[in-house]
C-alpha cells in the first residue's frame, strides 16, 4: 500500500515508489539510465540537487512532501511524453560529469566516454597534443577529454548550430573555453585545410550510424532526439565512409581515429573489409568501438 502523500518518505522509499510507477508504464531506457530503478534514482536526486551517485549515499534522508510530489510530477511527464528523462530535467550525467541537455542535441551517451576516463586512449594523447571530436553534438566527449587531459587542446565540430549552442553551454559550465574550441561545419568542411601545423594526434567520433531499418523501429524515446544525430543511411555507414576517407589528411604520422559504430559491426566489416581495425573493449563488448591507426589508412 502506497504511503499517504503527507507521510514523510525517505529517499529510498521515494525511489522505490517512482520505480514501480515507471516500470508499469513500459518505457524504454538507454539515455543515461538503464532501468526504472536507476531512472527513479536520477529523478529523486534532481529534487535534492545532488548527483545520482551522491543520492545513493543519502538513502535514509527524509524528503519534504513537496520534493516527493515534484519527483512524481517528473515521472508522470516521463510516462506521458515518452521523452528521454534528460530532456525533461535539462541535465544528463556521463561518467559522473553533469551536462546541460536539451532537444537541440542528442542526449550525452557514448561508449567512447569509458575509454577516455579509464585511460585507454593515453598512447594517442601526447603532452600538448591535439585532439578532434568530430560530430561533437552536446560536446560531452570533448569536455571529458579536456577534463581528463588538461594539457591537450580539443577541437570539436558539428554540422548542427543548435547542437553547438548546447555544446557551448557545457564548455562554459566546465570552464573550458580556452581548451575546447567549437567549430561549425559538415565533417571535414568545419576545419581549415590540413597542413603539418594543424594535424591531430587523435580523432574521436560518435557519428550518426543507425541503419535505415533500425531507424524505423526505434522506440519513441529515440524519435524525440534529432534524427540528424542518429540516421546513418541504408547500412548506417554513410557518414563513416566520408569520415574514414578524409581522416588520413588530418592525422599526424602516429595518430589514430576512434569511431563508435554501436550495433553496426557487420555493416562496418562489409563496408571496410580491407581496414585493420583495432576493436576496443567497453562494457557493451568488443564490437562497438574501433580504432584505426593513421598508418593503416594511408
Amino acid at each position: 500500500m502506497d504511503p499517504e502523500p503527507s507521510q514523510a518518505l525517505s529517499v529510498n522509499q521515494s525511489i522505490e515508489l517512482i520505480s514501480q510507477k515507471l516500470e508499469a508504464a513500459n518505457l524504454h531506457y538507454g539515455h543515461g539510465a538503464i532501468d526504472p530503478q536507476s531512472e527513479a534514482l536520477w529523478i529523486v536526486s534532481k529534487q535534492l540537487e545532488q548527483s545520482p551517485a551522491d543520492a545513493l549515499d543519502h538513502l535514509d534522508q527524509i524528503l519534504t512532501s513537496e520534493q516527493h510530489q515534484q519527483a512524481l510530477a517528473v515521472a508522470d511527464e516521463r510516462i506521458t511524453s515518452r521523452k528521454p528523462l534528460a530532456y525533461i530535467l535539462g541535465e544528463a550525467w556521463l561518467m559522473g560529469v553533469p551536462f546541460f541537455c536539451s532537444e537541440q542535441s542528442i542526449v550525452p551517451r557514448s561508449w567512447i566516454a569509458e575509454l577516455i576516463v579509464d585511460g585507454s586512449l593515453e598512447p594517442w594523447l601526447p603532452a600538448d597534443g591535439k585532439v578532434l571530436d568530430l560530430c561533437t553534438g552536446n560536446g560531452s566527449l570533448a569536455i571529458l577529454l579536456a577534463l581528463s587531459c588538461p594539457d591537450i587542446h580539443v577541437s570539436a565540430c558539428d554540422i548542427s548550430l543548435p547542437a553547438l549552442s548546447v555544446a557551448a553551454r557545457n564548455v562554459d559550465r566546465h570552464g573550458l573555453g580556452t581548451q575546447v574550441e567549437l567549430l561549425e561545419g559538415d565533417l571535414w568542411e568545419a576545419l581549415p585545410e590540413p597542413n603539418e601545423d594543424n594535424l591531430f594526434d587523435l580523432i574521436i567520433c560518435n557519428p550518426p550510424y543507425v541503419n535505415a531499418d533500425s531507424m524505423k523501429v526505434l522506440p519513441a524515446e529515440y524519435h524525440a532526439e534529432p534524427s540528424l544525430a542518429l540516421a546513418g543511411g541504408d547500412d548506417g555507414m554513410d557518414l563513416i565512409r566520408r569520415i574514414i576517407a578524409g581522416a588520413p589528411d588530418y592525422l599526424s604520422e602516429r595518430g589514430a581515429i576512434l569511431i563508435e559504430i554501436g550495433n553496426e559491426y557487420e555493416n562496418f566489416k562489409k563496408a571496410f573489409p580491407q581496414i585493420p581495425a583495432i576493436w576496443m573493449e567497453v562494457s557493451a563488448g568488443e564490437e562497438q568501438v574501433l580504432l584505426i591507426q593513421a598508418e593503416d589508412l594511408r
